[in-house]
């Protein structure tokens, strides 16, 4: 579905992104670990070309460098850190935002666009807040609301940069079971960097682990998520457990002086 090769990025001097390849296959979904300035959100901003960089980019086999913004938006469904939210706009309106790309020039949205945009709305339980302006929201309805607009674009290839971080444990959960649900009906493809290691490993197929620009390691949670590696760039106080059920799960621990204290 999605290759990249060769991706660097330059700041002047400074290299953020260094010579990065890989592939995402058709249905996976692919975890981008790593600390914070790892280039998790550079290599998802020069894959949706948002950054400039130098290196190739295949979506379904056609260079990303020679698609218009209207044809990447068909194939691409962006949920960055930071998204535009216009504050008097209307939780239904902001979410038919995301059927901009199949709506022709000079046209409305139709019916089908409409049902689709209230299908999410419904799912990620916005419903009784549709016609409230994005100005009245808490951090977590709104990025429930910009997740809804993400899947009302029926894009192929979701691409999400901690999607849930202002979404409390539980809510976490539903939006990512969601996109987990929708991947699976749609054969949808989902590249996401994800700051909480236990998620990732719960979620993910395959996890990326970055490092100063650069992959550090790749495979599936149980390969990645090892404690003697992830200790290396993470640092000392990093667990790996295993629940009960069998599940990763990755904690910090306090130093002895703190918790002795």
């Amino acid at each position: 579905m999605i290759a990249f090769n060769g991706l660097t990025v330059r700041y002047g001097s400074a290299v953020a992104l260094d010579g990065v390849c890989g592939q995402v296959a058709d249905g996976e979904w692919l975890g981008l670990i790593g600390p914070n300035g790892a280039g998790k959100t550079t290599l998802l901003n020069a894959i949706t070309r948002l950054t400039p960089s130098t290196g190739n980019v295949f979506i379904s086999g056609q260079r990303a460098n020679g698609l218009s913004r209207r044809q990447l938006a068909r194939l691409i469904a962006y949920v960055p850190q930071r998204p535009l939210l216009p504050p008097d706009m209307t939780v239904s309106d902001y979410v038919l935002l995301g059927r901009t790309a199949h709506i022709g020039y000079l046209r409305t949205e139709t019916a089908a666009d409409r049902r689709a945009c209230a299908g999410v709305i419904g799912r990620l339980d916005l419903g009784p807040m549709a016609g409230r302006q994005l100005r009245t929201l808490s951090g977590g309805e709104l990025q429930r609301v910009v997740i809804a607009r993400a899947l009302a674009q029926e894009a192929p290839l979701l691409v999400l940069d901690e999607p849930t971080s202002a979404l409390d444990l539980g809510r976490r959960m539903e939006a990512l079971e969601l996109i987990d649900e929708v991947r699976r009906e749609r054969s949808l493809t989902v590249l996401s960097a994800i700051h909480d290691l236990t998620l990732a490993g719960q979620f993910a197929g395959r996890l990326m682990l970055m490092a100063d620009g650069r992959i550090a390691a790749d495979g599936r949670p149980a390969e990645v998520l090892r404690e003697e590696l992830l200790v290396s760039y993470f640092g000392p106080l990093i667990r790996v457990m295993t629940t009960d059920a069998g599940e990763l799960a990755v904690i910090s621990r306090r130093s002895p002086r703190s918790a002795g204290s």
